[in-house]
């Protein structure tokens, strides 16, 4: 009978721990579905928006690279670009995989692009999910706006440098934050953070900012200075350093041709420092950094808002320093700073019920202002229209500076690009810098041979490919008079006649 009774006691306290156990499961299920459907609406959106936004301008002219590259000619030779090897690498994938698929190389791209940010966003989460970080509880809140921050505010500039230097960084980011939480890392980790900084820094050297005040701020935040000098660290030094000499061995004319055209030109296109400190994105990433500020100024430096701020700045310096003022220049900063934000409301007292909320709606609404500001985008809808009415395929040219003139309009219409380079931005660059400063003799005439050079190889390209179309740019400078004024370029240009301009961009046809 004892034991009778032990069984019906211990049955029924199991049964009760049972009822205990999902009562107290139930409300997480219940909370888990509403970040559920907020990701799939977040996704939705975010796949609307690639069918929606036009292609961005230089990822489609980095997959005529990959397509040329595939075809035997030689990078920084036969093609002629700024951006180190690295540059081009998800795109060559995504140019290898249409060609043994069929797709075209658009959407394969943004299939990769998906996929990276699937494994970056689950690495992070896999690197964290033991961490004693106390937004640990907002796990499905964060997810959602990590999402629509790699997902949705790139807009136009998705697939750019930027956009995939972030997605490559955020393992690495989580390996810091653990870091300057004092917590464990694993040698899996270790690996891990050391390969994702390694990758990101060799897209740009000025990513080394970002990475270095990560680094740092995570040193101060766990005061331990032996971060400084963390195994990933030195994995990512050494991956660099092997990275630059495959790239001194494997492409010399990168240093010898390329890198003097960027020392001598490319460095003269320079926004004023106010326009940059005045612009849209400085801004939008001061609002995001002044709310941080402010949700965290009660409470003890977080390891998380910590890495995110530093890394955020680092980046911030980086878009002062290239002062180019692009939009996807300004993508890392902006996006780290939101993200920051996003857990910031996150970590905020559940008590002040009014603060929480009056923070989500200020993160959302600078999220919604980022989104304009980044689909700055050039509309060529009626230019794309007239050229495809010219017949399939066709052989185009550009005489401009204006890289958003060509593409993706090339690509759209099924067309071949002819000419060694996106744009003819040396005399762009130079002609504008002249008008702005004076240049002494030695440079003046150092200018001027870069520019002879850019002419001779648009008259190479010219003869040896007979296009079929060329664009002229008139609208913000003067391609027309200048191709006229130059006799070798005016001859070229004579069995061409003007079908139609087009918000000052004139379209030639070569006449039967």
């Amino acid at each position: 009978m004892t034991i009778d009774i032990g069984l019906r006691l211990a049955r029924g306290r199991a049964a009760q721990n049972r009822n205990l156990i999902g009562e107290a499961a139930a409300p997480r299920v219940r909370l888990a579905w509403p970040w559920l459907i907020a990701g799939l609406a977040v996704c939705a959106v975010m796949l609307g928006l690639r069918w929606a936004l036009p292609f961005n301008v230089d990822v489609s002219w980095w997959l005529i690279v990959g397509e040329r590259v595939f075809d035997g000619q030689r990078l920084y030779l036969d093609i002629l670009e700024t951006n180190p090897p690295m540059a081009g690498s998800i795109y060559f994938l995504g140019v290898a995989l249409a060609r043994a698929t069929g797709l075209r190389p658009e959407a394969v791209t943004i299939a990769l692009m998906l996929a990276l940010m699937t494994a970056s966003l689950g690495l992070t989460w896999w690197l964290l999910r033991d961490s004693k970080l106390p937004g640990r509880p907002a796990a499905g809140a964060l997810a959602v706006w990590a999402v629509a921050l790699l997902g949705i505010l790139p807009m136009y500039d998705f697939g750019q440098r930027e956009h995939l230097a972030l997605l490559f960084l955020m393992p690495a980011l989580a390996v810091l934050i653990r870091r300057a939480g004092n917590e464990p890392v694993s040698t899996v980790a270790i690996v891990i953070a050391g390969v994702s900084a390694a990758v990101t820094m060799s897209f740009k050297p000025y990513f080394a900012l970002g990475v270095g005040a990560a680094i740092l701020a995570a040193t101060l935040q766990a005061r331990q200075w032996r971060i400084l000098v963390a195994p990933e660290n030195w994995i990512a030094g050494v991956l660099v350093v092997a990275y630059a000499a495959w790239i001194y061995v494997s492409f010399p004319a990168y240093f010898t041709l390329i890198y003097p055209v960027v020392r001598d030109v490319y460095l003269l296109l320079a926004a004023p420092w106010l326009a940059l400190a005045l612009s849209g994105a400085t801004m939008l990433w001061l609002a995001a950094v002044f709310a941080v500020l402010l949700l965290q100024r009660r409470h003890k430096p977080d390891a998380a808002v910590t890495v995110l701020l530093a890394t955020s700045f680092g980046f911030a310096v980086a878009f002062f320093v290239q002062r180019k003022g692009w939009g996807y220049h300004a993508y890392p900063m902006v996006a780290l700073s939101l993200m920051a934000l996003g857990y910031a409301v996150a970590v905020v007292d559940p008590a002040t019920a009014r603060v929480r909320i009056a923070a989500s709606l200020a993160a959302v609404a600078i999220l919604a202002s980022a989104c304009v500001w980044f689909n700055a985008s050039v509309d060529i809808r009626k230019l794309e229209a007239a050229v495809a009415k010219l017949g399939p395929h066709p052989k185009i040219m550009l005489l401009g500076g204006a890289a958003t003139i060509a593409h993706p309009l090339v690509r759209d219409v099924g067309g071949i690009w002819v000419s060694r380079q996106e744009a003819f931005l040396i005399r762009e660059i130079v002609r504008r810098a002249r008008q702005e400063q004076s240049f002494d003799a030695v440079t003046s005439a150092r200018l001027d041979r870069h520019v002879a050079t850019e002419r001779d190889g648009l008259v190479a390209d010219f003869r040896a490919s007979s296009p079929d179309v060329v664009l002229v740019d008139n609208r913000d400078s003067d391609w027309g008079a200048w191709a006229q004024a130059d006799p070798e370029l005016a001859q070229l240009l004579k069995p061409y006649a003007l079908v139609q301009t087009i918000d000052g961009i004139d379209i030639l046809t070569r006449m039967p």
